[in-house]
């Protein structure tokens, strides 16, 4: 599979760029968050953690398989999140989309906009034919971003993936080219 390219996508909200070494703070600040911790399980929790998964994901960009962008202000660059493409299938044309926000950045559109211009790429440049986002059923903030850029629900896959040691149910949506709003 292909490297992925790291595109320039900004908008007046937000710019989407490469993480950095000096971004580790704003991100293991922003993993404590109890509204985070209550949709994710996966976060790095140290320092170290942090640049682990900085370096396991520059690999999986390079496999052509994920990529993941620091959500900044454009015109001061604090981080206000992430987002990623992930799961990214080019012969199936196919990949998935990911996206967490820091608690200052919450009900600014932010995450609406990351989406939008991640998908708006997806589809133009890499071509792909289908998009996914899932969440947790009790995630009504990323229901209602996927809402907004045009995904649809598709349905929930019951007891669908290991979190927290126990199984969570996950809600589907798809989003397919000429779909995105």
């Amino acid at each position: 599979m292909a490297e992925l390219r790291i595109p320039s996508l900004a908008d007046e909200v937000v710019l989407l760029r490469r993480w950095r070494e000096r971004d580790v703070a704003a991100q293991l600040e922003a993993f404590r968050d109890p509204l985070f911790e209550r949709f994710s399980d996966w976060a790095p929790h140290t320092e170290a953690g942090a640049r682990a998964y900085l370096a396991e994901q520059e690999q999986a960009r390079q496999a052509g398989k994920h990529i993941e962008f620091a959500l900044v202000e454009p015109e001061d660059d604090i981080v206000l999140g992430g987002a990623s493409l992930n799961n990214v299938d080019l012969e199936q044309g196919r990949a998935a989309i990911g996206f967490w926000l820091a608690s200052h950045a919450r009900g600014r559109g932010v995450a609406t906009h990351a989406v939008r211009l991640i998908c708006g790429w997806a589809f133009e440049d890499l071509r792909l034919a289908r998009l996914e986002l899932t969440c947790g059923p009790d995630n009504r903030g990323s229901q209602g971003v996927a809402e907004r850029c045009g995904f649809k629900r598709d349905g929930v896959l019951r007891s669908h993936i290991p979190f927290k040691s126990r199984r969570r149910d996950t809600v589907v949506f798809s989003l397919l080219p000429g779909e995105l709003r």
